[in-house]
């Protein structure tokens, strides 16, 4: 099987890094710990089948199937695969107003 490299953007990062940073001040250190290790794993999932993910619904619905994404309650991991590569757009709490949330950091370019 084919591994896809697995790019996650700045902007990824900064949401990975924020989610960390509120658990670990709501939950503990460990918790923030053990959510980076689940990230992880989708992350290494994405490199060995990404093509698996759905297509967003709130994308879909526009007609837009260029992204897709994975979910590991409540989050959501919105990413692109482009040839041999997955770039990571979006780690987020899928409770969040996904519409304007998505339509900002992927439609506005």
């Amino acid at each position: 099987m084919k591994r896809h490299s697995v790019l996650v953007t700045a902007a990824a990062a900064r949401d990975i890094a924020d989610i960390h940073a509120y658990v670990a001040e709501q939950d503990g250190d460990r918790r923030a710990s053990q959510l980076l290790d689940r990230i992880e794993a989708v992350l290494g999932r994405l490199a060995e089948l990404p093509l698996r993910g759905n297509h967003p619904k709130e994308l879909a619905a526009l007609g837009i199937h260029d992204y897709r994404e994975t979910r590991f309650k409540p989050y959501r991991v919105i990413y692109r695969v482009i040839e041999d590569s997955v770039y990571v757009l979006l780690v987020v709490d899928g409770r969040r107003d996904m519409q304007s949330l998505l339509a900002r950091r992927l439609l506005e370019d």
